[in-house]
């Protein structure tokens, strides 16, 4: 979810003026997206690296997360939506991390959509966590057993990857479960980004063929046989 301080500067307003108009954005991508009938949604609301931004900025930041929680998690919930919170938790707030858990429990039965909101996230921090708990368990540091560690790992690997705001790169983000991900760029500015621009790139998705390693003639015999 990138531009949010770019749609705030380009209007002359503070920067968080763009991250609160994002939480709008948000709220209409879930909800597009449950109603296309995607079951898997994750978001990257705060990297590990975005502490290095002005004070005033994370502290504003952390305050919308917890107006959020107060006011998005109920009607989340009324949708069906599970919420889950994916990064590291060490040094944040115990005011942050109450509204966490609190947000996690209150949506843990909902099974119509599952919300993975990356917060204080690093896609190599994922990796590393993921193998230090595997030698901490003294157990071998295999492909299956790093991915069964990840803090993603109650989920499938993502399908569709989105960034909004111009830039053509991963920034960190799910590193590990992006090896066969189909990417897609939108020069839109995150509060820009809307049910026309999602369907956009839900239309470009459709039309990549995806050969995880096998030829378009395997992945062709594969449907043919799929259909019959």
């Amino acid at each position: 979810m990138d531009g949010n301080g770019r749609w705030a500067t380009k209007r002359f307003l503070p920067r968080l003026v763009g991250h609160q108009q994002g939480m709008s954005s948000l709220r209409r991508c879930i909800k597009a997206c449950s109603e296309r009938g995607v079951t898997v949604l994750t978001v990257f609301a705060f990297s590990s690296e975005n502490w290095n931004r002005p004070a005033e900025e994370v502290s504003g930041l952390m305050d919308l997360l917890m107006v959020a929680l107060s006011r998005e998690v109920p009607e989340l919930n009324k949708e069906g939506v599970r919420l889950h919170f994916v990064g590291e938790r060490t040094g944040l707030s115990d005011k942050v991390l109450a509204g966490l858990a609190q947000a996690e429990a209150a949506t843990a039965s909902n099974t119509r959509l599952v919300l993975n909101v990356c917060f204080n996230y690093g896609g190599r921090w994922d990796i590393a966590q993921a193998a230090s708990r595997l030698i901490a368990q003294g157990k071998i540091v295999t492909e299956l057993a790093l991915g069964a560690a990840m803090a993603l790992a109650h989920v499938p690997d993502p399908d569709l990857i989105i960034r909004t705001g111009g830039e053509q790169r991963l920034s960190n983000f799910l590193l590990w479960q992006a090896a066969y991900a189909e990417l897609y760029f939108s020069d839109k500015l995150w509060p820009e980004f809307d049910e026309a621009a999602l369907d956009e790139a839900l239309a470009a998705y459709t039309q990549r063929e995806r050969r995880f390693g096998k030829t378009s003639a395997q992945v062709a015999a594969i449907g043919d046989a799929t259909a019959k």
